[in-house]
């Protein structure tokens, strides 16, 4: 009589995911390792379902409408009165005053002034002291009278060297103005540049105020801006 066999224990196979690229063994998974958690379905588009709200962004006309701001244009500067050496240029806080006609500061686009020589004078001075010289030197007149004509010659000769200050005052849209002012270049011409500074500040102050108030009328057309949700 043959033995008893003793008892077979059998053993389920267990496969290990490996990382192949293949979805064969995918399936798997060890007994001990946890499950992962499944993906939650997303709805279909189509599907019947509450959405949520959508809220429309604020127009950009209505966003620059809630924040912007629009701030009044500085207040006009004031200037200090001056006065030529002979009185007859005033600069003013409004305006310009020369030989008795006043100019507004945003009637002139520009002001100079250029010292002139009058070649008349110093020609006529010239030849005249040349003249009595030479009259004097050949023995054709005395002493006093040579000394009298070269004397005159002298004075026009420094009456035409200094000349006079041309001022000329531009206006746009019409033809310049001239005047004649005699005294040094020196004065005038710093007097010309304070009077340049004061046309450009109040042709500034203009354009900002014009700017203020464009600004303005475009910003009470712009439309509300809608309330957020």
């Amino acid at each position: 009589m043959k033995a008893p066999l003793p008892p077979v224990r059998l053993v389920p196979p267990h496969w290990v995911r490996t990382t192949t690229a293949s979805g064969a063994f995918s399936g798997m998974s060890e007994p001990d390792s946890p499950s992962l958690p499944s993906p939650v379905p997303t709805q279909a588009p189509g599907a019947d379902g509450p959405t949520p709200p959508v809220t429309n962004p604020p127009e950009p006309a209505a966003a620059e409408n809630a924040g912007f701001r629009l701030l009044p244009p500085p207040p006009a500067a004031q200037f200090a009165v001056e006065r030529s050496e002979d009185g007859r240029l005033v600069l003013g806080n409004e305006g310009l005053e020369l030989d008795g006609e006043l100019f507004a500061w945003r009637e002139l686009e520009a002001v100079d002034v250029q010292p002139v020589r009058w070649l008349l004078g110093v020609l006529l001075g010239a030849f005249s002291f040349c003249g009595f010289l030479l009259g004097f030197l050949q023995y054709w007149l005395r002493s006093l009278p040579a000394a009298l004509g070269m004397a005159l010659g002298v004075v026009l000769m420094a009456w035409g060297g200094r000349g006079t200050n041309r001022w000329r005052l531009h206006r746009p849209g019409q033809e310049a103005r001239h005047f004649a002012l005699s005294g040094g270049a020196r004065s005038w011409q710093r007097l010309a540049q304070e009077a340049n500074q004061r046309i450009r500040q109040r042709h500034h102050e203009a354009a900002a105020t014009a700017a203020y108030y464009l600004q303005r009328a475009d910003y009470q057309a712009l439309p509300p801006a809608p309330e957020s949700a």
